[in-house]
């Protein structure tokens, strides 16, 4: 990869010249949300850069859609496809690429350059799509083997259809938030007493709010209802992909999910980071997942091995005190189910899958304690104390805490990562 001529471009940045992740920014000269991607410390403002006389020269994919990138989301630029993600993406390294085809447009265009390039830190981010439909799966092995363990045992850990399907439950799209957005500890029925006969149910604030490392993939092309979007092709309609904090409050969960499943144990907030990394850029970080022992149904086989990627994810939480501590640092690659074969089974009935729906992959846990993806597993069930910086403990989360997630992969120089996406609880308001 070459280098680019943008300026303080590190090194250890996430936002290098081989990632180029989109997102939608507003700032103090234009409060209307708008594209951007990121660079190093700054943002390439995609608006502005589209009113550039010769933009349609440089970005012929775009010919009849010059606005695309002044719209409030990247749902219109996300529906026109892989093949045109690919070529916009190409184009926008060649222009800050240090040997540039064409250094006139911007990079010895000193007068543009200033409009087009701005620092990161002038810029408010948003959600970068308009999520119509959010699923939140159940890939991750070791988190679902180790969460089955302690519920029932380790020989009925996984039930019966875990390795045959990709298990997966319909989310809340409306509680979607982008990183930064405070996190309201959430009301619910709970049970103080669980060895109560019979149960007593109490409504009150969680005791036992949780998070959930994911990784999000955000569709791109849709399908016809009645229609299903075959393994092979389901790469075809991926846009990219984000990180996923889905909040959890166990002891809501614990006493509701029987017999539907998860409600407001999990409705009440999902963080997501705002940049999207197209799905070309993971490319060069693809592996092996899982091996899945079970003989599977010909609809969801890929027919190769290297369905996953190998991000490096990392969990820090943060006290009130301000002390930080990296709780869990693990892989992507422990995913079961890969993102085409969650697409395959969601679409095998028919159901349209829309652009801008989100999947998620559900937690990512490693098979070690410091590689657990939640609290839930890290304190084994609440019952072991997570030691922190500064002698502090948790077994959940208190009102002030702040988890960061991030996810990065790639040689220095060349780094490809998501940034961060973070979220602090405040306390529950009141009823």
């Amino acid at each position: 990869m070459v280098s680019t001529w943008v300026p303080d471009v590190s090194p250890d940045t996430p936002f290098s010249l081989a990632n180029i992740p989109f997102g939608i920014v507003t700032s103090s000269a234009d409060p209307a949300p708008h594209a951007a991607i990121a660079i190093g410390q700054c943002v390439l403002d995609l608006k502005i850069l589209s009113s550039h006389p010769t933009f349609t020269d440089v970005f012929p994919a775009l010919k009849d859609q010059v606005d695309v990138f002044s719209n409030p989301t990247l749902n219109e630029f996300a529906a026109l496809g892989r093949g045109v993600h690919r070529e916009v993406r190409k184009a926008i390294q060649d222009l800050l690429s240090t040997e540039t085809s064409r250094p006139e447009f911007l990079k010895d265009n000193a007068a543009f350059r200033e409009r087009v390039l701005l620092p990161q830190r002038s810029v408010k981010m948003h959600l970068p799509m308009s999520i119509g439909d959010y699923t939140d799966f159940y890939a991750g092995f070791h988190h679902a083997y180790a969460v089955g363990a302690m519920f029932r045992g380790p020989q009925k850990a996984l039930q019966p259809n875990y390795t045959h399907l990709p298990v997966g439950y319909h989310g809340r799209s409306s509680s979607i938030v982008v990183s930064g957005t405070p996190i309201t500890r959430p009301y619910g029925q709970i049970i103080i007493d669980p060895m109560a006969e019979p149960k007593q149910p109490t409504t009150a604030p969680s005791r036992r709010l949780d998070i959930e490392l994911e990784l999000g993939c955000f569709i791109a092309t849709p399908n016809s209802m009645g229609s299903s979007i075959k393994v092979a092709d389901a790469e075809d309609h991926i846009f990219g992909y984000v990180l996923v904090n889905d909040w959890s409050a166990r002891d809501i969960q614990t006493w509701e999910y029987v017999p539907l499943g998860p409600f407001n144990g999990k409705n009440f907030a999902t963080s997501i980071s705002p940049w999207v990394v197209l799905a070309d850029a993971l490319e060069p970080f693809r592996t092996r997942g899982i091996d899945n022992w079970t003989p599977l149904q010909e609809y969801l086989n890929e027919g190769k091995e290297e369905s996953v990627f190998d991000i490096e994810l990392q969990i820090e939480l943060m006290t009130p005190q301000g002390d930080i501590t990296t709780i869990c640092t693990t892989s992507s690659k422990y995913l079961i189910w890969s993102f085409p074969q969650m697409i395959a089974h969601h679409s095998l009935g028919g159901c349209p899958l829309r652009t801008g729906d989100l999947l998620a992959s559900g937690t990512i846990s490693g098979p070690s304690l410091r590689e657990k993806g939640s609290l839930l597993e890290l304190s084994e069930g609440g019952k072991k104390d997570i030691m922190l910086y500064g002698m502090d403990v948790r077994r959940f989360l208190k009102d002030g805490d702040a988890v960061r997630l991030s996810g990065i992969c790639g040689k220095s120089g060349e780094r490809v990562g998501f940034g961060e996406c973070v979220g602090r609880i405040i306390g529950a308001a009141p009823l």
